[in-house]
Parts: C-alpha cells; sequence; structure tokens
C-alpha cells in the first residue's frame, strides 16, 4: 500500500476539502485527487464523496480512518527505529561480567540520557560482521591478532590495558603470596577452559605461552565460570588467570585468592571497533568517553603482545 496515498487521505479526511489537503502537503489538488484516486482503486471502495461543502467520507472512508492513521504511526516508528540519534546504541561486551561490560556501565552512568543496547557475541568474526551489517554499533575486542586484519571500514582504539590476575584455591603453592612474578608461574598448572582456537584471545593466550614458558591447560568442557571457580578451590595444583576487572563472586568456603602478576604484568588490551561511516551521535560520545576517562598506563613493566594496535591511536 502506498503510504503517501494513506498520508494523503488522511490529511484529506482532516481538512474536509482536497484543496486544503494539497496546501497542507505542499502539492497540487490534481496529486491529491490522484494519489486518492488510485487508494480507492487498491481497495475497491470509494472514500469520499464529493458535496458542495467539499469532500465528506463515505461509509468504508471512515471505516478505514482509523486503520489508515494507525499506518502512518507504525511507519513513523520503524523510521524512528533506525534513524542516528534517535534508535539505541548496540554495544557488544562479549560477556557480562568482563572488563568491556564494566566500561559500559561507566558509560551509562556518565550518560544517563543516551538509551543503550547491550549484546554479547563470542567471536571477533561475528562482531565484524555485525559491525558491517549496522547490526551492532561497536564492540569490544582485542585487534589485530595474527592472520586476522580488521577489515578496511573497520576503525579502532585501545581503550583499556587490563592486568592479568592469577586466581588460586587456599592450598595452592603461590596462595599466600602478595604478588608473583612471571617466572614464578613457570611449571605451574593454569587451567583456562573454553579458550577457543582462532579467537584473539586464544592468539593472545599462545603468545604468552610462547613467551614466557607458561603452561596454559585449555582441556575439558567449559561449564562457565562456577564449575571454573569450584574446580580451582578444590583442586591444590591448579590455577587461573582473571582479568582485574573481571567481577566475580564466589562462596566464602572457596578461601579463593586474587593474586597480582609482576615483572612484567600482562595486560590484555581491549579496543572498541567501530564502522568508519556510523552516522549515530552516540558513538563520538563514547569514545571520547572511553578515551578521556580510562587510565592510560605506562608501558614499563608490562607485557602484550606485539601485534596488539597502539595505544588509543585514534583516526583523524
Amino acid at each position: 500500500m502506498d503510504l503517501e496515498a494513506v498520508r494523503t487521505f488522511v490529511a484529506a479526511a482532516d481538512a474536509g476539502r482536497f484543496q486544503e489537503a494539497a496546501a497542507e502537503l505542499a502539492v497540487t489538488q490534481q496529486a491529491v485527487s490522484k494519489r486518492i484516486a488510485a487508494l480507492e482503486r487498491s481497495l475497491g471502495v470509494r472514500l469520499f464523496t464529493r458535496t458542495a461543502r467539499g469532500s465528506e467520507l463515505t461509509i468504508d472512508g471512515q471505516a478505514f480512518l482509523p486503520h489508515a492513521r494507525e499506518l502512518l504511526r507504525v511507519a513513523e516508528r520503524a523510521a524512528a527505529s533506525v534513524r542516528s540519534g534517535r534508535r539505541p546504541l548496540r554495544v557488544d561486551v562479549i560477556a557480562s561480567r568482563g572488563a568491556a561490560a564494566g566500561l559500559m556501565r561507566g558509560f551509562h552512568r556518565a550518560h544517563p540520557e543516551i538509551e543503550l543496547d547491550v549484546v554479547m557475541l563470542l567471536d571477533i568474526e561475528t562482531a565484524v560482521s555485525a559491525i558491517r551489517s549496522g547490526t551492532i554499533d561497536a564492540s569490544f575486542r582485542a585487534v589485530a591478532a595474527p592472520g586476522l586484519p580488521l577489515p578496511e571500514d573497520i576503525e579502532s582504539v585501545r581503550v583499556l590495558d587490563e592486568p592479568l590476575q592469577l586466581l588460586t584455591g587456599p592450598a595452592h603453592a603461590l596462595a599466600n603470596a602478595r604478588s608473583v612474578t612471571v617466572a614464578q608461574l613457570v611449571g605451574h598448572r593454569i587451567w583456562m577452559p573454553g579458550i577457543v582456537p582462532g579467537t584473539e584471545w586464544a592468539a593472545y593466550y599462545d603468545d604468552l605461552v610462547a613467551e614466557f614458558g607458561l603452561t596454559i591447560e585449555a582441556t575439558g568442557p567449559n561449564f562457565g565460570s562456577d564449575a571454573l571457580l569450584d574446580t580451582v578451590a578444590d583442586t591444590p595444583a591448579l590455577a587461573t588467570f582473571m582479568g582485574e576487572h573481571t567481577r566475580l563472586v564466589w562462596p566464602a568456603g572457596h578461601g579463593l585468592r586474587r593474586i597480582p602478576v609482576t615483572d612484567p604484568t600482562p595486560v590484555y588490551p581491549h579496543s572498541l571497533l567501530w564502522h568508519r561511516h556510523n552516522p549515530h551521535p552516540a558513538l563520538t560520545t563514547l569514545r571520547t568517553h572511553l578515551t578521556t576517562t580510562t587510565p592510560v598506563p605506562g608501558t614499563a613493566g608490562t607485557w602484550t603482545p606485539p601485534w596488539t594496535t597502539p595505544w588509543r591511536s585514534l583516526p583523524a
């Protein structure tokens, strides 16, 4: 159904005269007559009768009028849902307990007027495809892993370096340490089920192992963080890595320890990705917030893989 014809019908019904409807719509009276005639043909009914005072709705026209108004309201809502600045900003945070989710909570507190849709996508290929298709506006990732260059239309800026911590149970050999060096971790079993080959975090831990001779095991099914915490708490020989900003809650009886890692401190690089031509005004607000409110760590004493993006290299 031609929405312009429906809009013309409603204007004519409200005005009572085709001439007044034409003036309101900034078209000719002939155009109004043609649109309504075409609408009548498509519906197979007469919508107006001509009178000495103008045009009056027929019984069919009266029946159609409330539905025509609803059609126009639905069309406006549909357009508004994708109009820049009037739809929510859609951002992928990968997981609800990770650092990226914390960054978006901080952004929401600073800008409560900006409506947000938060989604969680597992792998970078899915996230990049969603950015390019317009399904989401931005995603937090560690870029760019070897062999996974970003498409030319995807921009990125590094927004947070998150230190890794060692998570142990109370009986682990390092449980009472105030901090541990990377060298002290050599020979200890670090269990991280759920590392998916080909992902950017798998590339990160592969390089960490190669650089420092660590032992990271990704064996066994991934039953989620609660099962991981249960196993680490009960198994003195196992520890795991956890981001400093990852939010975790465990039973008091677990007695888990979060221990800083030093000399150097491995940091996980979080970058924000977006499409170069995305016009959503809140996207600029998000980038500005992230690059001005998160701390810029010194490079001395930290480690990241050589393939990570430069620190906060915003495009011109």
